[in-house]
């Protein structure tokens, strides 16, 4: 099977097309043995079964078969059936059905036979990842099947399978070459400095990229450090110096955390936006600079703006375009593509990208990220230096990833340490648990036919995780 599309970077469509709808959409995101290198998307509207099997290839294919419209997911996976599962429209839901596989099939790491997708499910069959969204922003002209090895991005900061970041990302590569000023907005390692850079890259400004942590700079320093100085300025002063300023002269200055700055030093940077000039330390006559101005801050500069905590002027001169970057939480259907792109960075030259457990696979994805991509290649690089360039494993992982209590944490007090590959397998089982008994009003009965899964076994289950399946009983009604 193989993709009928092929896709080059910006040819997502006008970017003045009509409003977005929500759409079902299926989105391959890790393949263990080739981390980030069979990342795909796939729109659901309008198919009534997607087949997923082993075939020789990795690839997809859409076609009707007795009337009903189905696409294909075929994997080179010997852990994978020929038939191995598949999904099924039924009204407003889609089913997930194992077709008799000799391996299983998984939903949040536990074993199902048939069982209806929520928001957020993460397929498992073989070493393949798959995650099911429900509503995904899509606009008409978008491709309904996109595999990431069609992308084309200038550079990998700016490579998605999120169609609303993608198009984001496309409007940002048509401001790059112009003097707009790009506020770049998200929480704390998002990659806001990355996507900087990417911009000054598109720009093809001759300059440098200069970096300013606006939270370091101090009053008694600002002049000097953004400025420059003249020899003799000052005692110590004995060259002259550009300063950062003056340093990104022909290239992009790059404001990081500018809702960071301090007050007072706000009206000098005002100054310089304003009169693209500065007067260096020791000087008489300001000097003319040409540069591009890049933003980024994780805080909500409107809300310091009513607080008198930032000058609504400096705002008003920094809003340009805007980006806002989502949290790694937000963006799961990225996390092959981003894990494939650290690794690779990260590999000895020479070497093939390592394999990844299913353990380890596991917790990847079901962590929650709360440092974003910045804490996610941080993990990665760990992990490679302990299992030595080999297989990534559950072991070699951080134990906030694995699902751990941090050493000395209360919850670690006086208590024996479960083993590591179990936690993050309960939480994931306890999370089903608790969706299918919305899902099935707390009947049994109903969710053992679903996940063929005994009924004492499910009861024994919500007696571990202290689940009382009362809570979803609907009420019996009175006869009088």
């Amino acid at each position: 099977m193989a993709g009928e599309s092929t896709l080059s970077w910006g040819t997502q469509g006008n970017t003045q097309a009509r409003a977005a709808c929500p759409q079902p959409c299926l989105f391959v995101v890790l393949v263990r043995d080739k981390p980030g290198a069979c990342s795909s998307r796939h729109l659901l509207t309008g198919l009534d079964t997607v087949f997923v099997g082993r075939a020789r290839a990795h690839g997809y294919s859409r076609q009707k078969i007795d009337g009903q419209h189905a696409l294909s997911l075929g994997f080179p996976d010997r852990w994978i059936s020929s038939q191995h599962a598949r999904l099924v429209r039924s009204f407003d839901k889609w089913v997930l059905e194992d077709s008799g596989s000799r391996n299983g099939t998984l939903v949040n790491g536990a074993r199902v036979q048939r069982m209806a997708l929520a928001d957020g499910d993460w397929i498992e069959v073989g070493h393949v990842f798959l995650l099911f969204r429900e509503s995904v922003a899509w606009w008409e002209e978008d491709l309904p099947d996109l595999d990431s090895t069609r992308l084309a991005p200038p550079t990998r900061a700016l490579a998605t399978l999120i169609p609303s970041l993608d198009r984001l990302f496309c409007l940002l590569q048509q401001v790059a070459g112009s003097q707009v000023t790009v506020m770049i907005r998200g929480e704390t390692g998002t990659g806001k400095e990355l996507v900087a850079q990417a911009v000054h890259g598109l720009s093809k400004r001759s300059g440098s990229f200069i970096p300013v942590n606006c939270g370091a700079l101090s009053d008694t320093l600002l002049q000097s450090e953004l400025f420059g100085y003249r020899k003799g300025a000052f005692s110590g002063a004995t060259t002259d110096r550009l300063g950062l300023v003056r340093s990104a002269d022909g290239g992009t200055l790059f404001l990081d955390e500018i809702g960071d700055l301090p007050l007072d030093s706000q009206v000098a940077f005002l100054r310089v936006l304003q009169e693209n000039q500065v007067t260096p330390v020791g000087a008489s006559l300001p000097v003319s600079v040409n540069f591009r101005t890049c933003a980024a801050t994780h805080r909500d500069l409107d809300d310091l703006v009513k607080a008198g905590q930032f000058r609504n002027d400096l705002l008003a001169r920094l809003s340009g375009f805007s980006v806002h970057l989502p949290a790694l939480r937000e963006r799961k259907e990225d996390l092959g593509i981003l894990i494939g792109s650290i690794v690779s960075r990260l590999v000895a030259d020479g070497k093939a990208q390592p394999a990844i457990s299913a353990e380890a696979a596991r917790a990847l994805l079901a962590y929650s990220w709360p440092l974003n991509i910045r804490e996610l290649e941080k993990c990665l690089a760990t992990a490679l230096v302990i299992a030595d360039q080999g297989r990534i494993g559950i072991e070699h992982l951080p134990d906030s990833v694995r699902g751990l209590p941090e050493p000395g944490s209360p919850a670690t007090e006086g208590a024996v340490a479960p083993s590591s590959s179990s936690v993050p397998k309960d939480e994931r089982r306890r999370q089903m648990l608790l969706v299918l008994l919305k899902e099935h009003k707390g009947n049994l009965s109903s969710i053992s036919r679903m996940i063929g899964k005994a009924p004492a076994q499910i009861r024994r289950w919500l007696k571990r995780y202290g689940i009382d399946a009362e809570k979803f009983r609907e009420p019996k009604k009175s006869i009088f």
